[in-house]
């Protein structure tokens, strides 16, 4: 979700009110992929490198994050939506550790949609921490070393529980993935927009859906595979 401090510059307002911008567009996400039906959204709101911002807007994002935790979550959870938290949580503080938690409660029963928040979070720190993980097994005996492959590392990163991304959308201009989900986005498909993240809408979010459609996903395979019926199946 980038783009919120250049949507503010632009209009000779603080960092902080483009923040604000933005986290109404998350609301209009949230709300477009509940009436679409999607599955699961996973928002990239705090980045693990994000703590090294000055710390007067560190500490307003951290207050709009608090405000925002007391305000949508009994929305959220009425409209079926389970909210789960991605990241190192020990730099927040108690009263955010809380709320989080208290959220993630709240919501726990609920399947019309993931809604996932990255926060604090880094794709790098994920796959050390998974790694960390199997080498912890591996030292109590639990685990050997030839039992370590992709499906084991896979099932210790955050969100394992849920299918890989589909899609990957980037506002603001920028072309990468900025150290988001790197272990889960291996096959997704990535769509980068110059939108910065407070004008994102409907429209554009349709548009983004609409580009996914035309792809092929073909996961190391030929068109032609695809193509093939499946045994005991005829075209």
């Amino acid at each position: 979700m980038d783009g919120n401090g250049r949507w503010a510059q632009q209009r000779h307002r603080p960092r902080l009110i483009g923040h604000r911008a933005g986290a109404r567009a998350v609301k209009r996400s949230v709300e477009f992929c509940l009436e679409r039906g999607i599955g699961a959204l996973t928002l990239f709101a705090f980045s693990s490198e994000n703590w090294n911002r000055p710390a007067e807007e560190v500490g307003g994002l951290m207050k709009l994050f608090l405000g925002a935790l007391e305000r949508e979550v009994e929305e959220l959870h009425r409209l079926g939506a389970r909210l789960r938290f991605i990241g190192e949580r020990s730099r927040f503080d108690g009263a955010i550790l809380a709320r989080m938690q208290a959220a993630e409660t709240l919501s726990a029963g609920n399947t019309r949609l993931q809604l996932n928040i990255a926060a604090s979070y880094g794709g790098r720190q994920d796959i050390a921490a998974a790694a960390r993980a199997l080498a912890e097994e591996v030292a109590a005996g639990r685990l050997r070393p030839d039992q370590i492959d992709e499906d084991a590392l896979g099932a210790r990163v955050a969100l394992a529980d849920l299918p890989a991304p589909d899609l990957f959308i980037r506002t603001g201009g920028e072309v990468r993935i900025s150290n988001f989900l790197l272990w889960q986005l291996a096959y997704t498909e990535l769509w980068f927009t110059d939108a910065l993240w407070p004008d994102v809408d409907a429209t554009l979010l349709q548009s983004a859906l609409d580009d996914y459609a035309r792809r092929e996903r073909r996961f190391g395979l030929t068109s032609a595979q695809l193509g093939q019926p499946a045994p005991g199946e005829t075209m």
